[in-house]
């Protein structure tokens, strides 16, 4: 596909825009610069918008100890100073909560239990890339592109999402695809429309006391820009900037509230669910959203039922919590998919951590969740069942988890499931049924 043409002072512009933008916390897609203006006024959500949330735990997540598989007795065998204890009395605090007589949660991440029990939550286990690559920045890439080991698909798998999702383009919102990060995440590179922004606090368009000076003249700074581009392509993009600053303007993110009690944790991961919320609840057009969590690389000292695992994970835990009790009915069509780049060795090494591994857990959290149950076929952790001798086999492609989400809870039709996920062939028949139908 040939690209436009992009004249000299498109480019300048362009570059102006970014510094403008940047001075407010956001980041703009490169394609979303080049795009045409998407309508002026976005569609309400009338009860029924779906969204969908992707969680990304970079850093490779040790499947287990989230999803410890107790009832595998050589899981102990392969971790004597780490493994968590089987759910019992002696055990206490200390051990598992119990899933179904195999598997147990991590007791950190205890604010999920009740959620599995209501039967909200999914696991599935042995889920990942069957390529292997042990690089973060590799197995990162191909998961947020959405492909096995293609290094030249240029776009992300969220992006083509996004343009084969049942949505009239005429009524699309400048908010429909929202990363809460510093810049624009993999998986949502593309033609599509999305956006970057680290803090809706800080992006620069609050309302009165809502933006500090310099970031109401940054503001100002980013509307000269186009009063000065008629004619130019880069002035019908900068409607779909003016329509994203108008909607934020109306969410006013430093006055949100959450409701129900929630209570969300400290520090950029609680503040980006927080916002996801806000998002949702605003009935701003958000279809899309992606957070990150870091610090899974757990390598040294990871800990068993307390210790550095067990504090990231209550990180974790407890944000999933608030934010659904945040959002309270509206859950009921929202759903959020967690991921990591891949697991960790099945056994300890010599510093009471994990190396980087293969398979991993995955969770599926919201109201339209078939959950309450652990999926997915257990390999078993004996000798000759682990990867390469070493790893949690995988037994689900990430894509088919990825593509269930696609069909039953964003509407993409299955024969388009091609343009997701090129080089795959993926279909009902590989879902694991987390959803309804």
């Amino acid at each position: 596909m040939n690209s436009p043409r992009i004249s000299r002072r498109f480019f300048v512009k362009q570059g102006a825009l970014a510094f403008a933008t940047l001075g407010a916390g956001a980041l703009f897609g490169p394609d979303f610069l080049r795009s045409s203006v998407l309508a002026a006024e976005t569609r309400r959500a009338a009860g029924g918008r779906r969204v969908l949330v992707c969680l990304f735990q970079r850093g490779a997540a040790d499947g287990l100890s989230m999803v410890v598989p107790y009832g595998d007795k050589d899981y102990y065998a392969l971790r004597d100073e780490i493994a968590l204890a089987a759910p019992s009395r002696k055990a206490g605090a200390a051990g598992v909560l119990d899933l179904d007589g195999r598997f147990g949660l991590h007791p950190a991440l205890a604010p999920l239990h009740a959620l599995y029990g209501a039967g909200e939550l999914a696991v599935l286990h042995a889920c990942g890339n069957p390529k292997a690559t042990r690089s973060h920045f590799e197995a990162q890439d191909f998961m947020e592109s959405g492909t096995a080991a293609d290094r030249n698909l240029a776009t992300g798998w969220l992006n083509r999402l996004i343009g084969c999702c049942p949505e009239d383009a005429a009524h699309a919102s400048a908010l429909r695809a929202v990363a809460l990060t510093g810049q624009m995440p993999r998986s949502l590179q593309g033609r599509e429309e999305a956006l970057a922004i680290a803090d809706l606090g800080r992006f620069g368009v609050g309302g009165g006391a809502a933006g500090s000076t310099a970031q109401r003249g940054a503001a100002r700074s980013f509307e000269e820009i186009y009063e000065t581009a008629a004619g130019d392509a880069l002035h019908g993009a900068g409607q779909d900037g003016f329509a994203a600053m108008d909607l934020l303007r109306k969410v006013d993110p430093k006055r949100y509230a959450p409701a129900n009690g929630a209570v969300y944790p400290n520090g950029g991961f609680g503040r980006s669910l927080r916002q996801v919320a806000q998002l949702i609840k605003s009935d701003v057009g958000l279809e899309i959203a992606f957070v990150e969590i870091g610090g899974w690389d757990t390598h040294a000292n990871q800990g068993a039922a307390n210790g550095a695992l067990a504090t990231r994970l209550g990180e974790l835990g407890g944000g999933l919590a608030a934010l659904h009790r945040d959002l309270g009915s509206k859950m009921s069509d929202v759903l959020v998919l967690t991921m990591s780049e891949f697991g960790r060795t099945a056994r300890q090494n010599g510093n009471r951590g994990t190396d980087h591994g293969h398979g991993t857990a995955f969770f599926a959290l919201g109201g339209g969740v078939r959950g309450g149950r652990v999926l997915g076929d257990w390999p078993g952790l004996a000798p000759d069942k682990l990867f390469e001798g070493r790893d949690l086999a995988i037994t689900t492609d990430y894509r088919d988890f990825f593509a269930e989400a696609c069909v039953r809870h964003m509407g993409v039709a299955e024969g388009d499931l091609g343009k997701v996920f090129p080089g795959h062939a993926a279909g009902a028949k590989k879902f694991r049924g987390y959803l309804r139908a």
